[in-house]
């Protein structure tokens, strides 16, 4: 409702499916944040399956001298204040995180990157760089990636796109990283050191890790930064509510390949059971745990 921006999902297309749903006889509470304002006790004592679906929320941060600057937020939140103002006032109330006539650092691709580059534009950003670890994709398909693999490919989405139409270049760099935040006198963020980054494999476990090229830093002006980095993982807390297990990618541990926890009431589907992923996984995900409950408590299902 609020990660996504209203450009990319016009939020009546989720009201209208949470209205088919609340006909259906789904019942929503809204403001029980399990683990710490609601109990969950209390929901394990009044139902006999509990579905745990609570996504993988917890942001990957960069950790570098200056990170405690005013003006660096986590990709989501820059995200969910936009939306949440201009559904509620359109944007007249002025609480969201604005990027108007500021000099942007998005730091991370992917789709919620992308939705940064793109809010921005609206916004009315100065300018705006989006980093990039790994080296640039290949623009056509590579002899090792032959069809019908999923191409991996140079992509570029609506953001880029826009920014390129803006900006006259697209935003992203490639094989880069943030060295150093810089403040001004009040803590304020007024910039950035960056380093170029190349791939070395260790020989001993095969891995390649991208390191920092000695030399090769460079300082930018940058009054906002958004780290959209990735998720670590499900929220420990949640979790640990419900005294189900995380496993070494801090997701809830299940039997194999399947939704059921160690306790016979729980499962686990989406996110917080396979690490962040798309949407039509956890559409799978979700169907997987509903035939499980099915079937322990019908003893069948007609499910799949």
């Amino acid at each position: 409702m609020y990660g996504i921006p209203n450009m990319k999902l016009d939020k009546s297309i989720v009201l209208r499916k949470v209205d088919v749903m609340k006909a259906e006889g789904v019942r929503f509470v809204t403001g029980a944040d399990v683990g710490r304002n609601y109990k969950a006790g209390k929901i394990l004592k009044e139902f006999d399956s509990i579905i745990l679906a609570c996504g993988a929320s917890r942001p990957r941060d960069i950790d570098v001298p200056g990170r405690d600057a005013g003006g660096i937020y986590f990709a989501v939140d820059f995200l969910k204040s936009t939306t949440k103002s201009l559904l509620n006032s359109g944007l007249e109330e002025g609480t969201y995180i604005s990027a108007k006539g500021k000099h942007v650092l998005v730091i991370g691709g992917g789709d919620t990157g992308n939705d940064c580059v793109g809010t921005c534009v609206r916004h009315g950003c100065a300018q705006i760089l989006q980093l990039e670890m790994m080296p640039e994709p290949p623009h056509e398909r590579t002899a090792a990636n032959p069809w019908p693999q999923y191409p991996r490919v140079l992509k570029t989405d609506y953001g880029q796109q826009e920014a390129a139409a803006v900006f006259g270049m697209d935003p992203r760099t490639y094989q880069t990283t943030v060295k150093e935040f810089l403040k001004d006198e009040a803590g304020n963020l007024k910039g950035a050191v960056l380093v170029r980054l190349r791939p070395e494999k260790d020989e001993a476990t095969g891995r390649t890790a991208m390191v920092p090229v000695e030399g090769s830093e460079w300082e930018i002006q940058t009054e906002l930064v958004l780290i959209a980095a990735g998720f670590l993982g499900a929220e420990e807390y949640a979790a640990k509510a419900f005294g189900v297990v995380l496993g070494n990618r801090l997701t809830v541990v299940t039997e194999p390949d399947g939704s059921r926890c160690e306790s016979s009431k729980l499962y686990a589907a989406g996110d917080m059971r396979r690490g962040q992923s798309l949407v039509v996984w956890a559409i799978r995900e979700g169907r997987n745990a509903a035939q499980a409950v099915d079937e322990d408590l019908m003893g069948y299902s007609n499910l799949s």
